[in-house]
């Protein structure tokens, strides 16, 4: 029901537009929190303009068709760069979609020079789901969560902002609540496809007392199964979970852009906030990952 376009490879088994030969081997958290350690409500942010948003968009999109080389070419347009890589953690391939100045062939990152964000592809399924980052470093150690939890159940999407939530003028670089931007664009694309998407958010302890986290399925309900499942597995763990469907819950996410387009479209889409003590304890953000992991895997 989920599916998108195959990866196809080309050229004795080397995917066409990316690298020839191994692909570099990182540790992925590592480049990752090595980018967004970069970030700062003072950073950098410029906004794109609708001709950059169409191209990122369109770029992912032939990307998840197979289609690298021509991918790599529309990508160029935003000034975005496409780089094939392996995980060392798990030893799956893949694609990254950066911008072409913050690219580098080590593990380092140091933030964005326009704060677009990322995108990260994996090449070892076809493309079923979404696990979506909006404010890495503001909502402390997001990112390291999108990242196992993409790690945890094979083809997944993850999209990464680019900036802190508070860089930019006017809010522009909050982008779960922007239209405007490559992050929104991107998750468009995803929609697009009936990709279902899982978004991470984190709050601080004392905002919600009492409650280690809340599970939405934003402004639909088609994710309802999904969602109901995932707070069986956190409370299983010990959490204590908040469920937007039973009750009312602060941090609900039923203005998020990005899930009011995916319930526009009637695809799942899973609003998780988690407390900041969970999302700075290794384990118990492990076990999270793990959980929303199990939810993917039922549309890998």
């Amino acid at each position: 029901m989920f599916a998108t376009g195959l990866w196809r490879e080309h050229g004795g088994g080397r995917s066409a537009g990316l690298p020839t030969g191994r692909y570099p081997g990182v540790d992925l958290e590592e480049r990752i929190t090595a980018f967004t350690s970069g970030l700062d409500r003072h950073g950098r942010y410029r906004q794109p303009d609708r001709e950059e948003r169409r191209a990122a968009a369109e770029g992912l999109g032939l990307l998840l068709d197979g289609r690298p080389r021509e991918a790599g070419k529309r990508l160029a347009g935003a000034g975005l760069h496409l780089t094939g890589l392996t995980d060392r953690a798990t030893g799956r391939r893949y694609a990254e979609i950066s911008e072409a100045a913050d690219t580098g062939d080590s593990d380092s990152g140091g933030g964005s020079v326009r704060g677009w964000g990322r995108a990260y592809v994996d090449l070892s399924a076809p493309a079923r789901w979404s696990v979506q980052v909006p404010h890495p470093v503001a909502d402390t150690d997001s990112e390291r969560l999108g990242v196992g939890v993409l790690r945890g159940a094979s083809g997944g999407v993850l999209v990464l902002a680019g900036a802190h939530r508070e860089a930019g003028e006017d809010g522009a670089a909050d982008v779960a609540h922007r239209r405007d931007t490559v992050f929104h664009a991107l998750c468009d694309e995803l929609v697009d496809r009936r990709m279902p998407g899982i978004q991470v958010h984190g709050f601080a302890d004392d905002s919600v007392p009492g409650t280690d986290a809340v599970v939405s399925t934003g402004r639909g309900r088609h994710g309802l199964p999904q969602a109901r499942g995932l707070a069986r597995a956190l409370r299983a763990q010990g959490l204590e979970v908040c469920r937007a469907w039973a009750r009312s819950c602060e941090l609900e996410g039923r203005t998020n852009v990005q899930g009011r387009r995916a319930a526009a479209e009637e695809v799942p889409f899973l609003h998780l906030e988690f407390s900041r003590s969970v999302r700075t304890d290794r384990e118990r953000t492990e076990q999270v990952a793990a959980a929303t992991a199990a939810v993917a895997a039922d549309w890998s």
